[in-house]
């Protein structure tokens, strides 16, 4: 069994993929959805979903860059944090996550951002 968990285990594409996914969901609902940004820019952007959507491939290569793997042979725990800066001129928030990766699938251990943590530019 424990072969067979450790074959199993979703190694960083897997999880790039999977994170991914779920950013671009927070991200769609947060900023097409929500009140993060003014709805000028919303009603400039056009399709705002879809263009969040299309950013899912660079999403996932920023998660893989600022995550870390602990290989634990049957299972996986992968720490990620990015954020914390500006992107144009708006204040990111720095996110935080850990993830159990086991037998292919993914479970949510801690998750969230903290938005005073915001790096200020001179």
């Amino acid at each position: 069994m424990g072969t067979a968990l450790m074959f199993s285990n979703p190694g960083p594409a897997e999880f790039e993929g999977f994170a991914a996914e779920r950013l671009v969901d927070v991200l769609e609902t947060e900023l097409c959805r929500g009140d993060a940004l003014p709805g000028l820019v919303r009603m400039a952007l056009g399709d705002c979903a879809r263009l969040v959507q299309d950013q899912r491939l660079p999403i996932a290569r920023l998660v893989g860059r600022h995550s870390r793997r602990i290989d634990l042979g049957v299972a996986s725990l992968y720490r990620s944090e990015f954020g914390g800066g500006t992107l144009l001129g708006w204040p990111v928030p720095r996110f935080r996550a850990t993830v159990l990766a086991m037998a292919g699938h993914f479970l949510i251990l801690q998750a969230g951002s903290n938005p005073s943590e915001v790096r200020r530019q001179p």
